[in-house]
This record gives structure tokens, sequence and C-alpha cells, in this order.
């Protein structure tokens, strides 16, 4: 890390880019017209709980976005990944693979099912999932059983789903790790809460596995207020994922007939008109993204300054940007030194 990092120079960049010398946070909503518009209709309209208009809305200009056949809007990003692992068979004493550089919600999902999380290294190039030690793992620890199920050899369980994660927007490995998941009959449910208008390959992220998921919290590239879907090409997964998402409520014009344990995990139509207009508007705001990232890594390049950009043959929506530092000492100082100046930093998921 190079003392000029400390200095002023970097505030000053920050301060110019934004024309601002307040507070600047890691991420802040852009809200119009349009947005208020949305949301004081759907007030007007009365319908702003779990059905309305905007919910089927949202949904289907998802849909368009990502690829995904089908798409079930949800309350948040962590109750889509929890239906995904139920929709993907995953049960108590099960094992899930992810990795450990996430955010919480990742295991908190694992953990609602009564599964235990079993982490797996991450590779330098996408911040994701490292395909090569998935495979290492797996050869050293895993055989598939005359029940074709995946068993972890030491744990004795079964090892029901994988993980990957698109960290900061930056797609991972997706593809090989579908395919080594595949040898072993494991389900792979992407985490694509960061990386909503990130592609790889020309396909957009949560599209590869057999589910992905995607979240809108007010931090995100687009935000519902709170929000998340799930993605999928399979009817029957969606069908039955909206089924659970709506506390499983079989139709009925007057009684309330449940069938199984079920969910309150459907979006509001209220939030999903703000995410109408949000969406709107996702190309706009993945172009300045990539716009500031342009600024940022130019930047820290002149100061030889290592800065994380897009993996070969990705393009990321930059949700937010990173540097990578020499040690623990050096990313305190540096963390230290801006939010003592009013731009906000932080460290990754610890």
């Amino acid at each position: 890390m190079k003392s000029q990092l400390y200095c002023n120079d970097f505030i000053e960049f920050v301060q110019d880019i934004y024309n601002t010398e307040d507070f600047i946070p890691l991420h802040a909503p852009c809200f119009g017209d349009m947005e208020r518009s949305y949301v004081l209709d759907t007030l007007d309209s009365t319908f702003v709980s779990s059905v309305g208009q905007y919910v089927d809305e949202f949904e289907s200009r998802l849909s368009k976005y990502t690829g995904a056949k089908y798409v079930v809007a949800t309350i948040n990003g962590t109750a889509a990944l929890h239906v995904a692992l139920m929709m993907s068979g995953v049960q108590p004493e099960d094992e899930v693979i992810t990795s450990p550089l996430t955010f919480v919600a990742t295991c908190n999902a694992v953990h609602y099912c009564g599964a235990q999380p079993v982490f797996v290294d991450v590779e330098w190039e996408t911040l994701g999932l490292s395909p090569e030690s998935l495979s290492m793992f797996l050869e050293d620890c895993a055989e598939v059983r005359d029940d074709h199920l995946c068993w972890n050899k030491k744990s004795d369980r079964v090892i029901r789903a994988c993980i990957p994660i698109h960290n900061l927007g930056h797609p991972a490995r997706v593809q090989e790790i579908q395919e080594i998941c595949k040898a072993y009959n494991i389900s792979v449910v992407e985490d694509a809460a960061e990386s909503l208008g990130s592609f790889t390959s020309g396909t957009h992220t949560g599209r590869i596995g057999q589910i992905g998921i995607l979240s809108f919290n007010g931090n995100k590239i687009i935000t519902t207020g709170g929000g998340g879907a799930l993605l999928t090409d399979d009817k029957e997964i969606a069908r039955r994922a909206k089924h659970l998402t709506t506390t499983a409520k079989q139709p009925h014009p007057w009684l309330f007939l449940h069938d199984e344990i079920g969910y309150n995990y459907r979006l509001p139509n209220i939030n999903a008109a703000l995410g109408c207009a949000q969406i709107e508007q996702l190309p706009t705001f993945v172009n300045k993204k990539r716009n500031l990232a342009h600024q940022y890594r130019n930047w820290f390049a002149e100061r030889g300054q290592e800065f994380v950009s897009e993996p070969l043959g990705a393009a990321s929506n930059y949700w937010l940007n990173s540097i990578v530092l020499s040690n623990v000492d050096e990313r305190d100082k540096f963390l230290t030194f801006t939010n003592s100046r009013n731009v906000m930093t932080r460290a990754m998921w610890t």
C-alpha cells in the first residue's frame, strides 16, 4: 500500500467524482419522479400487499432482462435463497458447499434448512468459489453412492447443493462449477444477490445453475426497499416456489386452506412498484457503475495499487469497487483514514 493513498489526494479524488465534501456512502439509491408516481399509484389502488399488478409486472421485467423463463419475487434475497435451497432438496443434516467470502445471509439460509455449510476456498481472479478447490475437495472427500446421492466420506452426510457467490458483482466461474457438481449429483444455486446486470459469456448471472437468486436491498444496484427474487427455467420449481412463498395457500374465494408449511415471503405490491421504476433505469445504472469503476481503476493503477477488475469473458455491474491491500494492518489504516474523512469504505465479508 503506497503512502499517498492515505493523503488528501485520494479524498480529493473521490470528492471530485461526487462533487461534494459531505459524507460519501458506499452506495445510495437513486429515486425520481417515476418511483414516486408508481408508489403513489399503488397507494391509490389500495393493493399494497402481496397481490397487485406491480408484482407480476416486476417479475415479467426481471424475466425479460435476465433471460430467466420464470421469476418469483420475494421479500428479500435471504428468503429467495432459503426457498431455492428447499427447491434443491436440502434437508436437515445435509451439507451445502459455499464460499467463506460472503455475507452472513448465505449461511443463514443454509441453517434455515437445518443443513451445514461447508467452505471451499475462493480465487483471486473472480473473488468467487474456486473450481479447482471445489474439484480437489470433492475428489478427496466425496463419493456418489448407490442411492445416487453425493456423500461426504468424512462426515457421512449428504452434500446436497453448492452455492457459488458473485461477489461485488463479479461473475464467478459458474459454468465450470456447474460441470463439476453435475458429476457428483450436486445442485447449484447461484447467489447473485450482488450481480444484477452482470453477465458471463453472454449469460446473466443466476441463470447457469438450476436456480439463482437476486437481492433488491436498499444498497443494491436497484432497490425495492427490501426484496429479492428466485430465477429458474424450470416451470415446476417456479410453481412450487411461488406456492411456498405465499404461505402454501390453496386457491379458494373465501376459505383459508394450506396444504403444507409455507412462508410469508411474497414481495409486496408497493415494493414491486418501486422495483418497476428502478429496473427501467437499470442499463443506465450499470453504465454509470462501470464508468465509475474505470475512473477508480485508472487512479489506483497510476499509484501501483491492485484494483479488482471484472474477470476475462465477463461483464460486471461493479456493484462496489475494491482494492487488494498487502496485509490487515494496511487495510485497517486505509479504512480508518478514509472513514475519518467522510469517505465510507469497509472490509469485504469477514
